[in-house]
């Protein structure tokens, strides 16, 4: 019984990762979405703060990679990285492309988390 209580609180903690991290990506969405309004409509300050919020998430994401887990590892720093460049992007230049793409990103790796999440629930 001891293994089957050690494996079920294994299983909790991964679920609970995925859930953590699935949220983040969400969070990170919704600041870019506030973001892009507020640049449309013209008020840097509230653009700058919802960036800044969509930053530090990914910066969040990013120091959490396992550096051990090789090419996926490097890949996924590579997109954390591509992101923060497009939000500085946006911020100095106003670039509206710059959060779509962004976003774009940060979309399909949340698709992804969210795929994990569901398998891990089966």
């Amino acid at each position: 019984m001891e293994g089957l209580a050690l494996g079920n609180q294994v299983e909790t903690k991964v679920n609970d990762r995925v859930k953590i991290i699935a949220m983040l990506y969400d969070g990170a969405i919704n600041f870019i979405n506030i973001a892009k309004d507020k640049l449309v409509i013209g008020d840097s300050i509230g653009k700058t703060h919802y960036i800044n919020k969509t930053t530090a998430i990914v910066k969040e994401l990013s120091k959490s990679i396992n550096i051990e887990g090789g090419e996926i590892a490097l890949n996924l720093r590579n997109l954390y990285d591509f992101v923060l460049e497009s939000l500085i992007k946006a911020e100095v230049h106003n670039n509206l492309d710059a959060l779509n793409d962004a976003e774009k990103v940060i979309e399909i790796l949340r698709s992804a988390w969210k795929e994990m999440q569901v398998s891990n629930q089966m």
